[in-house]
């Protein structure tokens, strides 16, 4: 098994609102993708085998900059494949990573953990390291953004 990274949230929301904003295509499109990044989904097919294919576009200005000085496309095709679903308690998936220049195409595994607490919902995110060091870090980063947005939207929602 691969070493993994774990990221731990407790959210003052249910365990419903959380797997929905993780499993829809308006949920995801409220939070998903940076900073700076929209996120569009194309299709979500939520069963074992089934895929989610979005797109991840720049809109700030910084990210802009940082994407063409990477040698990468403004807006990038997505594709994740589900492994696993247990409603309202676990998502498994592999994300296809084939967007890196120079890099060959391969797939780095997502699990997404979502327990009832007293008070709301704990969320635990665990991924699988991607292809290097530089590339692990700016996915843990761009999680952490994107886990604060999840919250913002939750939030919002009580």
């Amino acid at each position: 098994m691969k070493k993994t990274i774990a990221l731990e949230r407790t959210f003052q929301a249910s365990v419903d609102d959380v797997w929905e904003l993780w499993t829809t295509k308006d949920g995801i499109e409220s939070w998903w993708g940076p900073d700076g990044f929209s996120v569009t989904v194309d299709t979500i097919d939520l069963r074992p085998g089934g895929e989610l294919h979005y797109v991840m576009t720049a809109t700030g200005a910084e990210q802009i900059e940082f994407m063409k000085k990477a040698g990468m496309p403004l807006s990038m095709k997505l594709k994740i494949t589900y492994t696993e679903i247990t409603p309202k308690t676990r998502l498994v998936y592999k994300n296809l990573a084939d967007f890196i220049p120079g890099v060959e195409p391969y797939e780095a595994g997502t699990m997404i953990e979502i327990f009832a607490i007293t008070d709301g919902a704990r969320m635990v995110l665990t991924l699988e390291p991607m292809h290097d060091e530089k590339q692990t870090q700016l996915a843990v980063m761009g999680w952490e953004n994107e886990l604060g947005k999840l919250a913002k939207v939750l939030a919002a929602r009580k």
